[in-house]
């Protein structure tokens, strides 16, 4: 049953109307809680590489709305001239941060609606952009309704496994409101359990180099008034061996076919941590950030940020000049230490069951495109 408690609304990181786009700079927070505009896809490509913006959903969602103020501010000649705007623009915000495959799949997917819409005479020009426009915004409202989607199932299957008492959640970077259009994915669930009154305490990392756990998500954390506590990233085995964690929670920037995960740098040794100690290690994505074009995790291109990330924080020097940095984005995750499964929209799969389990998911109860709301993402996979 539901808590009667009355739960802080989420943060709101993402405002967007017709013409109009702000997003809360993340580089100021906590300090500050300041907005920016976005004016067009130069502006969100900038904003998602200096990660203004960041974490897999939220990178797509600002792309696509930037380009969808774009489409609404700019005039053009004919059909096949729209569409190519349309193409040219969403492969250019692939290219701001290509670890993260939603940004990817948003392109491959709304690319195919734009050149059905072309193709389809019963369209003019004018059709095709507002059809667009609309499909393009249709991604906020979409996603928020996935991440509660993913709360909920996230929930259900962690209390399914402790005879429905209450747990410790140890979570990694930031999953939130901030990283998405709202509610969250990881965070989602841990939100989700919270509502339950089924949460006894959430754990965060700090995320080090860039401190996505202690900047952002004990900035959720404390706004909701969630109860929880912040850890430095070396502090996890010790954690896991004395503070009751029932299950670590991540998020995933990509999920390969054979399910190896990409998230932010410091998951992997989660995982073997959470597999020596026999906690349940889950990650919690929507189904847009897997990628079965992909076999294994071998496969996936590493981002590797700035040096300056690792050797100073707010101007202040940590290291001493010219010493070497290796510093990368992320790391891939393997399959087996993945032992709790994959949260979705859809359920809770295994890593070896995710890709046969999507494909039977019941493609009937979808309209036929070019309405790409109506069609599940895992259907243009596949039409790959």
């Amino acid at each position: 049953m539901t808590s009667n408690k009355k739960l802080k609304m989420a943060l709101e990181s993402i405002k967007y109307k017709r013409g109009h786009l702000e997003i809360l700079d993340q580089l100021l927070i906590p300090d500050s809680h300041e907005f920016i505009p976005v004016n067009d896809t130069s502006d969100a490509w900038r904003a998602i590489k200096q990660m203004q913006v960041r974490g897999a959903p939220a990178i797509a969602i600002v792309g696509c709305l930037s380009l969808a103020i774009e489409l609404h501010n700019k005039e053009f000649d004919n059909k096949q001239s729209l569409v190519d705007h349309i193409c040219k623009q969403l492969e250019y915000l692939v290219t701001s941060r290509p670890t993260a495959v939603n940004m990817k799949e948003a392109t491959h997917r709304f690319s195919a609606l734009a050149q059905a819409l072309k193709d389809d005479k019963n369209y003019s020009k004018d059709d095709v952009k507002q059809l667009m426009i609309e499909e393009l915004e249709l991604m906020l409202e979409d996603d928020i309704a996935t991440n509660k989607a993913i709360g909920k199932n996230g929930a259900e299957h962690i209390l399914g496994s402790s005879s429905d008492q209450p747990v410790c959640i140890l979570t990694h970077c930031n999953t939130g409101s901030l990283a998405t259009a709202g509610y969250g994915t990881a965070l989602g669930v841990v939100r989700r359990l919270h509502e339950l009154d089924k949460l006894n305490h959430a754990f965060c990392t700090e995320t080090r180099p860039y401190n996505q756990g202690s900047r952002l998500t004990a900035y959720e954390l404390v706004y909701e008034t969630i109860p929880a506590t912040l850890i430095c990233d070396s502090m996890v085995s010790m954690v896991m061996k004395n503070k009751g964690i029932s299950a670590v929670v991540v998020g995933a920037d990509r999920v390969v076919k054979n399910g190896d995960t990409a998230n932010k740098i410091g998951t992997y040794q989660l995982a073997i941590c959470a597999k020596y100690h026999n906690i349940p290690f889950y990650v919690a994505c929507p189904v847009t950030t897997f990628d079965p074009n992909m076999k294994t995790g071998e496969e996936i291109h590493i981002e590797e940020r700035p040096h300056h990330e690792m050797t100073r924080v707010k101007g202040v020097s940590l290291a001493p000049d010219g010493i070497n940095c290796y510093n990368p984005a992320f790391d891939v995750t393997p399959a087996e230490l993945i032992t709790g499964g994959i949260i979705t929209e859809y359920g809770v799969f295994l890593p070896d069951e995710l890709y046969n389990c999507l494909m039977m998911i019941d493609k009937t109860k979808h309209e036929e495109f070019p309405r790409s709301r109506s069609r599940t993402n895992f259907q243009i996979f596949t039409e790959r």
